[in-house]
């Protein structure tokens, strides 16, 4: 599985509750994507974002797992597993906000398109 392919498709899974704010959000995955929440979109970048309001530092295992709901987010904090730098409020809320069956059909399909 090729965790930048999924955090570049994440923003179809996401559905932003109405108090969500703008906010620019950095994965510091193997291939380090952010996200930048505005006028009630998500939008999916590759690189670093020149200013995050959060920073994810995690493994592309272990972020797979935190997507599927195989990993505490609470649990993989305290283990080191994941590293939070800003505001950890705002990473908490985009978590809750993933729907897992769109998750999981854009994961299928970056797994067919790999396998094609």
């Amino acid at each position: 599985m090729n965790v930048k392919q999924l955090l570049l498709r994440l923003p179809e899974a996401i559905n932003l509750d109405d108090g969500a704010a703008n906010a620019v959000i950095q994965y510091e995955t193997s291939e380090p994507v952010y996200h930048v929440v505005a006028g009630g979109a998500v939008a999916a970048h590759e690189g670093q974002a020149p200013a995050a309001d959060v920073t994810i530092r995690i493994s592309d295992d272990n972020l797979d797992k935190l997507l599927r709901g195989e990993r505490n987010p609470m649990t993989a904090m305290f283990t080191g597993k994941l590293k939070v730098k800003g505001n950890v409020g705002l990473a908490q809320r985009l978590i809750g906000m993933v729907d897992r069956q769109k998750l999981e059909a854009a994961r299928a399909e970056v797994l067919r398109n790999e396998n094609a």
